[in-house]
């Protein structure tokens, strides 16, 4: 069955507080986004890659896969106001068949385990989502105030959120809603179970200064 890796990459670096947008800084070496695509070239080398970026970007993307020789092979789309209009851009661009994982390009940490996981449970099961415990406590605020909630019943979500193409096509194509930030969420229109299978703590989504320090320190091990 083909492999398609979707990454998303149309943050700025509101956040991360460069001039630079934060998937372009530097991690070991390599713009973000570059090690983000490696760590998916690895799981698999036969994965078809495309890179949903802001129209604007492609020339200055170009211009780094040039200055760091960077040769897999991808295909640029067009990004659109919204994550969810982003990824439909995306979605539009591949095959009906096949797996896609669908990535923020600014995760760079996942693991060959977790991408192991995901892609035998969307084979079978239509659809994974990675997923780590929560290891603080919560509280619930409303308008009485705040109180405890059991951290037992919650999860964190992460990336990649992994479908057969033509059930999260399905699902992206027949609403129009720019106000979904996951993928899970808008899958779920279909009226279909999510899968949850473990995700990798050092799965962390890079927007602050401290992630890409925490990231810096990760990279060589994970």
């Amino acid at each position: 069955m083909e492999k398609f890796a979707l990454i998303v990459a149309g943050g700025n670096g509101s956040r991360m507080g460069t001039e630079t947008h934060k998937q372009y800084l530097t991690l070991a070496g390599k713009p973000i986004l570059m090690r983000t695509i490696e760590k998916f070239k690895q799981y698999d080398s036969s994965i078809a890659f495309f890179l949903v970026l802001p129209s604007e970007d492609f020339i200055l993307w170009e211009n780094l896969c040039e200055k760091y020789h960077f040769k897999i092979q991808h295909k640029l789309v067009k990004g659109g106001n919204s994550r969810f209009l982003s990824v439909k851009n995306g979605l539009s661009e591949i095959p009906n068949t096949g797996i896609v994982f669908i990535h923020d390009g600014v995760r760079p940490l996942v693991s060959m385990k977790t991408l192991t996981l995901c892609d035998e449970m969307a084979k079978t099961e239509g659809n994974a989502i990675p997923v780590t415990q929560v290891s603080q406590s919560l509280r619930i605020i409303g308008k009485d105030g705040s109180h405890a909630v059991d951290r037992n019943f919650y999860r964190l979500v992460q990336t990649p959120q992994t479908f057969r193409t033509e059930l999260i096509k399905r699902a992206y194509f027949s609403i129009d809603d720019n106000e979904f930030t996951d993928d899970g969420t808008v899958f779920e229109t279909l009226e279909r179970k999510i899968n949850l299978v473990e995700g990798n703590s050092e799965n962390i989504k890079i927007t602050c200064p401290v992630d890409l320090k925490i990231a810096e320190t990760l990279y060589p091990v994970i």
